[in-house]
């Protein structure tokens, strides 16, 4: 494990078994690059994507809380994605990143007044990604919160996506989709004809498919116009607040595995 810059942003570099490994920016403890034991990348992340921190990140894993999009009156997504997480624990094939109330800027700290401590655990092994997200009160207050591990997947071509586990039949992307599906509870898979992910996930009760579309992807700044076609979002989410009662904690688990086709 080492330290690495990520364009401008200080990052963590992950090594584990059989040469997989995973980069991490403190900033959003995000998750940019994975690649298992192929080497083959398995995260999109836009080319036109400012890494400066100055905005969030496109692409890789954007760690979602306490707002999932705008369904609530703060910031869109939350402010863990634009905040400086620490490097809490780091082992082999593994680091943890910590966010507390005391870590945000005056801004963020008072438009959410509220203690709370998060961890990510972000671990690598062979062809497997495996991430925890915890959220703890440590406040005399219940929150309600929102959450999600918005995964940006690199795929060769999105015509050929076929994705498995949240409908009758495989779910096939002609263009912009945006969809919850909700009850999430056995294993998904996500195939692009070259290689098949297994998705398992715990904790989150539903899941999140995504995919600007042409128009909207011709509308980011943040992204080229053609970039739409080389990934798909699929993310385990919280959808639905969760009130955490002081003392509490709530984890949520989101596992990869790469398959052959």
């Amino acid at each position: 494990m080492d330290m690495v810059d990520y364009g401008q942003l200080p990052a963590v570099r992950i090594r584990g078994a059989g040469g997989a490994q995973a980069i991490v920016t403190l900033y959003g403890a995000h998750l940019v690059s994975w690649q298992g034991a192929d080497g083959a990348e398995r995260l999109f992340c836009s080319a036109a994507s400012k890494l400066d921190g100055s905005r969030a990140i496109r692409g890789g894993v954007p760690v979602i809380f306490p707002q999932f999009a705008e369904r609530g009156t703060g910031m869109r997504h939350g402010f863990a994605r634009v905040a400086s997480w620490r490097l809490h624990e780091r082992g082999a094939g593994y680091a943890v990143f910590s966010l507390t109330d005391a870590d945000l800027p005056p801004a963020l700290a008072q438009a959410w007044p509220h203690a709370f401590a998060l961890a990510l655990r972000v671990q690598v092994n062979g062809g497997a990604l495996a991430l925890a997200f915890e959220v703890n009160n440590p406040g005399a207050e219940a929150f309600a919160f929102s959450a999600a591990l918005h995964t940006y997947f690199a795929v060769h071509d999105l015509a050929r996506v076929r994705i498995g586990g949240v409908q009758e039949g495989a779910l096939r992307i002609e263009d912009h989709i945006d969809r919850i599906y909700r009850g999430i509870g056995a294993e998904m898979t996500l195939a692009d004809g070259e290689a098949t992910l297994r998705l398992a996930q715990s904790g989150f009760t539903d899941a999140v498919v995504w995919n600007p579309g042409a128009l909207d992807a011709a509308a980011l700044s943040d992204m080229d116009d053609a970039e739409y076609r080389r990934f798909v979002c699929i993310e385990p989410a919280l959808i639905a607040p969760l009130t955490l009662e002081p003392g509490a904690v709530w984890r949520g688990a989101h596992t990869v595995e790469i398959g052959a086709e």
